[in-house]
């Protein structure tokens, strides 16, 4: 796949309307390339339906929700799956189990969203500065050697002992513990692309470091950052449950996953469904994003072009 700046490069050598016809139809080839690659993966494309129902679930979960999730209903506790009224039953306090996890769905795409976007926010610059001058990237290297010293845990902890455990805290400590991560992509990507010709043609022209980092090497390794998105989310959410299991995240009564498995293991032989659902939301809200991650990867390889 030809690169995005060099079709820039060879749009300024024709006239107007012509250039433009020309980045049509080699942005319309890259979407079709795209699209085709994404049908021709059944993983990938159900990973892409679950995607859009986890997505759909985490936005509407409040129309969604027969109940409140915080609802309480003393003579309805552990009700079995089926029961009328409530399709996945009751834990002991006789709250709804499928509002529960809708309002759950919800707040662990919430954690991983502002997780992938702290990540990128803060990671990105610093992997594209590090892999472009050779002298930052000793310091940047030292700073993620650093970062990588504290686990999300610890962070975790120091967060809510600060401010108080709650999502916003908990989706910082793990956007931080990702941030290493997205540094270290970035800058691959990075070193990569710029030994790549246009690149060089724009040193040789004089073109500044910073108009060369966001005009020519930040469009090409986009795809890059946008798939390690992808790996993020997950860990976010498994990281976020965690977190709530052991108090450190979303407090009572807020819904979370974790807290529901938290609650659960006190009465896992009288009511294993009251753990079993929450585990399969977290299962499926993972495989989502893994298995449509590992085919937008695949997809956005230049080399499955000749596929």
């Amino acid at each position: 796949m030809a690169s995005k700046s060099s079709r820039t490069g060879m749009s300024q050598a024709m006239p107007p309307s012509t250039a433009a016809l020309a980045l049509t139809d080699d942005l319309g080839s890259d979407r079709g390339r795209i699209w085709r690659s994404l049908k021709r993966s059944p993983l990938g494309l159900a990973g892409g339906v679950l995607l859009v129902i986890v997505l759909t679930v985490a936005v509407f979960a409040p129309l969604l929700a027969p109940y409140d999730p915080a609802e309480v209903h003393f003579d309805t506790p552990f009700q079995v799956p089926g029961t009328v009224g409530f399709a996945l039953g009751t834990d002991d306090l006789g709250r709804d189990i499928l509002s529960r996890i809708l309002y759950g769905t919800q707040a662990s795409v919430q954690v991983g969203l502002l997780s992938v976007a702290l990540a990128i926010i803060v990671g990105a610059p610093l992997g594209l500065l590090a892999g472009y001058w050779r002298w930052l990237d000793a310091i940047v290297s030292r700073l993620t050697d650093v970062m990588l010293a504290f686990p999300f845990l610890i962070i975790a902890v120091g967060l809510a002992a600060i401010n108080g455990a709650s999502l916003g805290n908990a989706a910082i400590a793990l956007g931080i513990a990702q941030i290493p991560t997205m540094i270290r992509v970035v800058r691959a990507e990075t070193f990569r692309v710029k030994e790549l010709d246009f690149v060089m043609n724009a040193k040789a022209m004089s073109a500044k470091p910073f108009r060369i980092l966001g005009g020519h090497v930040l469009p090409n390794i986009t795809s890059a950052i946008i798939v390690q998105a992808t790996v993020i989310i997950p860990v976010a959410v498994i990281g976020e449950a965690i977190l709530s299991f052991l108090g450190l995240g979303i407090q009572p009564p807020g819904s979370s996953l974790g807290i529901m498995l938290s609650d659960a293991q006190q009465y896992i032989f009288r009511a294993p469904s009251a753990a079993v659902f929450p585990g399969l939301a977290i299962m499926i809200i993972c495989l989502a994003f893994n298995l449509f991650g590992d085919a937008l990867r695949d997809a956005l390889d230049p080399s499955s072009a000749r596929k």
